[in-house]
């Protein structure tokens, strides 16, 4: 047999090297031709670096909902990228753990307020956020020293009685009190506080948003005042919330008549009031512990409506006699003494004046009766003395056990490897765990989120009570869904959690998608997610329930100063309770934000559309508005609903889960 050239040119030991040589080489070119579509299809790993988000394939691996809820969900391996405090990727052989990505990666400098920068030229907002920001930096090493934990168990020690049975100031004390008495332990059922006072007289209002005045007009006369239950403020800056508001406006109503009007207010938005005219609750009406809700009383415009001609004429006829009812006056007098009593049922509050039952008030979603920690009585009134009874003796401290379930279920599923399509960052406050849990429980079970096709984090800052941080650091290290913003939290500062979840969206889960949402917001993930979709995958994008063309107050509690905002119009934006922008708008403002260049409002969500609107100076964004984005409440087909309750939460989750359908519930 001939042998070929080059092996008769070559010695019989360098020929088997030669024959070894390209048998490896033909192994490699094999390995390539698989590797090359590995990489093609997740991307070049997770670094944080801008050309990594570049490179994410607009094509996602995400099919229909059923397939992706039957994957295991993918565990992030043993060595991944890694952030360091700056933000900055470095290759590191350290395995990341739950202990990495507790807290967020954003970082406020303190350079601000270098000596070659005047502080006419920083905002009042950039030097509350640098307090917030150094103080919670000292509070967070404190937490994680052990030192907190070691001062409040000594301090819990030495307490002797938190929880007194009852409760007495005189109106001199009262007074001295800003007109609070703080109730340590809250309510508990058939507690009951009575105060006794005397409504001043009517006075002249001369408050514009009050009375019109046409020239030659006299001024309204306006006597009224307000009793309330109140919790804790959730964050600094923030109004506590109103339990029961007990409003009995004597004269002054736009009714022209004396009425009393109850409500609730939570999260800053009022509910629908409960307006008692000096008519008796209809017959059909629901009670409230068997209690109508409104009594009646001698109105002077009682034309006996309750009856027709037709029907006392009948009665009269065949000799029915009609009930003797006895007629009350409306309960309260200018400069006459009154006795108010106030009781905790098991429906609802029930409010009693001399000796009388006068209003009944069920009790609404979002509060319990241990919340309700204070009473205030302002307004047009001289109060001499008030009483708190019958409350508990035991301590609640915000009873956190009560509301967490410690259940390896309500766990977050580890993160993806590489990029995610969505991830939602949701906004809360340190003691709402009640809030939290729901969360979990309800749209955070979507097959979606449990596969890690779309990741979801709360995203908390610390509160100004130590028992609540170290509440928070167990749920932190159990749930591992929350994301600690080391500064003080303060309504006011809230757009630093937004830029914490667009930091957290473009570094440490590389997402597509980056949206942001509220704690008592209910997300239909799938919904959301198929709108996001209906844009072309290339372009900018900005989707939520849109405002245009508004206009900043003035006056008024929610005024803006022109210091605040020169302009006369704010820019086209989302409402905050949901909103998703794509990913390169989220690093056009954590890029600002590290530099300085970042413009903060205290309104979070304007502040959104100010920076998109920056954003969309240099490269187009596409904006889509759509109602289902519900600001107040929540609509049938719904995107997301606001102002959604822990009990509405569930409910609306087994709607989804029971029927398939995106319905309300509605319930008060």
């Amino acid at each position: 047999m001939k042998r070929g050239k080059v092996d008769s040119m070559l010695p019989p030991s360098r020929l088997g090297m030669v024959q070894i040589l390209i048998g490896a080489v033909f192994f490699y070119l094999l390995f390539i031709t698989f590797e090359i579509p590995h990489v093609l299809k997740y991307g070049f790993g997770s670094s944080g670096s801008d050309d990594s988000l570049d490179a994410l394939p607009r094509t996602f691996m995400l099919e229909s909902e059923e397939e992706m809820g039957e994957r295991d969900a993918p565990s992030r391996p043993a060595e991944d990228s890694f952030w360091d405090s700056g933000g900055s990727p470095s290759r590191t052989p350290q395995r990341r753990t739950r202990e990495v990505n507790k807290v967020s990666g954003l970082v406020f400098k303190d350079t601000l307020f270098d000596t070659n920068v005047s502080r006419d030229q920083v905002s009042e907002l950039h030097k509350a956020a640098r307090n917030a920001w150094i103080a919670g930096k000292k509070l967070w090493a404190e937490l994680e020293s052990g030192k907190l934990e070691f001062g409040l168990k000594n301090k819990s020690e030495n307490r002797s009685e938190p929880c007194p049975h009852s409760l007495i100031l005189s109106g001199s004390e009262f007074e001295a009190r800003k007109r609070v008495m703080v109730l340590p332990c809250g309510m508990t059922l058939w507690s009951h506080i009575t105060v006794v006072g005397t409504p001043k007289w009517a006075h002249s209002e001369y408050d514009p948003k009050i009375s019109m005045l046409k020239e030659g007009d006299e001024a309204v006369m306006v006597s009224q005042f307000m009793m309330e239950l109140q919790g804790l403020k959730n964050v600094e800056g923030e109004d506590p919330p109103r339990i029961l508001h007990f409003n009995p406006r004597l004269k002054g109503d736009w009714s022209g008549k004396p009425v009393i009007e109850q409500n609730t207010c939570y999260r800053m938005q009022w509910g629908s009031a409960l307006r008692c005219e000096g008519w008796k609750s209809r017959a059909d009406e629901d009670t409230v512990d068997g209690q109508v809700k409104c009594e009646k009383w001698i109105r002077d415009d009682d034309d006996h409506s309750e009856e027709s001609k037709a029907t006392w004429w009948l009665n009269r006829l065949i000799g029915r006699t009609k009930k003797v009812t006895i007629d009350w006056p409306y309960p309260f007098a200018e400069g006459k003494l009154f006795v108010l009593t106030v009781s905790a049922g098991l429906e609802g509050y029930h409010i009693n004046v001399d000796g009388r039952h006068l209003t009944s008030f069920p009790y609404r979603t979002g509060f319990a009766l241990e919340d309700a920690t204070g009473l205030s009585v302002n307004g047009d009134i001289d109060v001499h003395s008030v009483l708190a009874a019958s409350l508990p003796t035991s301590h609640p401290s915000f009873a956190p056990s009560m509301h967490l379930e410690m259940v390896t279920r309500w766990k977050a599923p580890s993160l993806p490897y590489g990029h995610v399509e969505l991830f939602i960052g949701i906004l809360s406050a340190g003691n709402h765990f009640a809030e939290r849990m729901a969360v979990r429980k309800s749209w955070m079970q979507h097959k979606l989120i449990k596969s890690s096709r779309v990741v979801a984090r709360f995203f908390v800052a610390l509160h100004g009570r130590n028992e609540v941080n170290m509440e928070l650091m167990k749920e932190v290290g159990y749930f591992g869904d929350i994301v600690i913003v080391p500064y003080m939290d303060n309504y006011d500062l809230v757009v630093l959690k937004t830029v914490a979840i667009c930091e957290y969206g473009i570094r440490t889960v590389p997402a597509k998608y980056i949206m942001k949402c509220d704690d008592d917001t209910f997300v239909r993930v799938d919904a959301v997610l198929k709108e996001v979709r209906k844009v072309h995958g290339h372009r900018s994008l900005y989707i939520g329930n849109m405002n245009y063309h508004h206009k900043p107050l003035r006056h008024g509690k929610w005024a803006v100063t022109y210091e605040e905002w020169p302009e006369e119009d704010y820019p086209s934006y989302a409402n905050g309770p949901g909103y998703v922008l794509s990913s390169d708008i989220a690093k056009f403002i954590v890029s600002d934000f590290e530099k300085h260049k970042l413009r903060l409002f205290k309104m979070e969500d304007v502040s959104m559309g100010m920076w998109v609107e920056q954003f969309n100076n240099s490269k187009p964004v596409e904006y889509v508005h759509s109602l289902k984005f519900c600001q107040f409440g929540c609509i049938d087909d719904y995107y997301t609903a606001h102002y959604q309750s822990p009990r509405q939460m569930i409910c609306m989750w087994d709607k989804l889960q029971h029927q398939g359908k995106p319905q309300c519930c509605n319930m008060r």
